[in-house]
């Protein structure tokens, strides 16, 4: 199958193929052609560029030709950062925060990852799936072409690794790369009330092992906070991700600043995610390392917490990557462009650092850069067209907004 997309009024993220990420400054400057042309062959990118250098078609033979006059063409959204496996909404711990209750205070009382924790263990797998697989679709039809997806709703070896088993379903069965995550020290069950240290060994000295041995697992990660999960506990799961060659994505300083950051660059984790709370060590940390620091804005607009600094992080030279932290009780949205259009509007990113945080960077922070997050020779042609626009700027500025005419996924279109 062969597609030719001719007359795009701006084709976004022409990034080398050998590009891996963006950083620093250079977030701002996103490569882009006007009035170009994109080639497509058995679900790769073939070729791109302006159409005055389009060298025509001698051979119509299985080729669908678009005409995209008017129209931009960015690549699909990457997503990092996603709880998509998940039992049921907690639409009742909304409510109590309009009344007045923190997030901490809601978890004290139960609820939170406990409440999904609860709802997790009833449910089957066949439905567990079932519903997952409904909103990764929607998901992929708002624009997302790749997906990391945790488990940590189960916080007991058999419900943990269901939902791994359903994340690995989910890879099988979707058309986009999904990563799995291994986070089973997402909080603490009421049955292991002061037996923290227990908790952890057990997941990361049983379920872990098993979930390797079935193929479950590319991640691990635990909720490095106050409360939650300390840095002996952290160490010990970033030591047996490593014991079983596996990389970090760890959640930090979403609420306070507890040393994390620094501890998790030095056993080498692929990324660390939240920050909202950063002090200057953790920048001084993440320098020069190869740990990417990835904002969740939509968890910020949510829950009413600062948003992650990023300009900081910029200025020292180093990559963010957006992600939607798509989750039923912080983030009940998986929407990326949504997450765009945040990360311009409150984190004062501009349009193109957004773009490149949202698709080659988050990417990267999945070590997926090879095959998806920009328009480049070689990639899975996995893209977007949007409808008709003066600048791909109006995505992020009118956020209300569905401006996804088409998705392709693999040089096919998604429906």
């Amino acid at each position: 199958m062969r597609l030719f997309i001719k007359n795009i009024k701006q084709l976004v993220g022409t990034h080398h193929e050998d590009q891996v990420l963006v950083s620093g400054e250079e977030m701002n400057q996103l490569p882009i052609i006007e009035n170009a042309f994109l080639a497509v062959e058995d679900g790769r990118i073939i070729a791109f560029g302006e159409m005055a250098d389009w060298p025509g078609i001698t051979d119509w033979r299985d080729l669908e030709v678009i005409d995209a006059e008017g129209k931009c063409v960015l690549p699909l959204w990457c997503d990092s950062h996603t709880h998509t496996v998940f039992a049921g909404t907690r639409e009742g711990e909304f409510v109590d925060r309009i009344n007045g209750l923190s997030y901490e205070e809601i978890a004290k009382r139960g609820g939170g990852i406990l409440n999904s924790a609860a709802q997790m263990a009833e449910m089957s797998e066949e439905q567990l799936y079932s519903d997952a697989l409904e909103r990764a679709k929607k998901l992929i039809a708002l624009g997302t072409g790749a997906l990391e997806i945790k488990s940590g709703y189960g916080l007991s070896p058999e419900t943990e690794l269901k939902m791994l088993r359903v994340i690995k379903k989910l890879k099988e069965n979707l058309p986009i790369p999904i990563k799995s995550t291994f986070l089973g020290a997402h909080a603490l069950p009421p049955s292991y009330k002061g037996r923290r240290k227990e908790y952890v060994h057990l997941m990361m000295d049983e379920v872990l092992p098993q979930a390797i041995e079935e193929g479950l697992v590319d991640y691990v990660d635990i909720f490095t906070e106050e409360g939650y999960f300390d840095l002996e506990d952290t160490l010990a799961v970033l030591e047996a991700g490593k014991k079983y060659g596996l990389k970090a994505k760890i959640h930090v300083n979403q609420f306070n600043a507890i040393g994390g950051v620094k501890l998790a660059v030095e056993h080498g984790a692929l990324s660390v995610d939240h920050l909202e709370v950063l002090e200057e060590a953790d920048i001084e940390a993440l320098k020069g390392s190869g740990t990417i620091p990835v904002a969740l804005p939509s968890c910020s607009f949510f829950l009413g917490i600062p948003y992650t600094p990023v300009k900081p992080l910029m200025e020292a030279g180093l990559p963010i990557a957006l992600a939607t932290d798509y989750n039923p009780g912080s983030t009940p949205s998986g929407n990326m462009n949504f997450v765009v259009s945040l990360a311009c509007i409150q984190m004062k990113m501009t349009p193109e650092a957004a773009v490149n945080a949202a698709s080659l960077n988050g990417a990267a922070a999945m070590e997926l850069s090879h095959e998806v997050g920009s328009i480049s020779i070689g990639k899975r042609a996995n893209f977007m067209i949007t409808n008709p626009m003066k600048t791909f700027h109006l995505m992020p500025y009118a956020f209300g907004e569905n401006h996804i005419e088409t998705v392709f996924v693999n040089g096919a279109v998604f429906s």
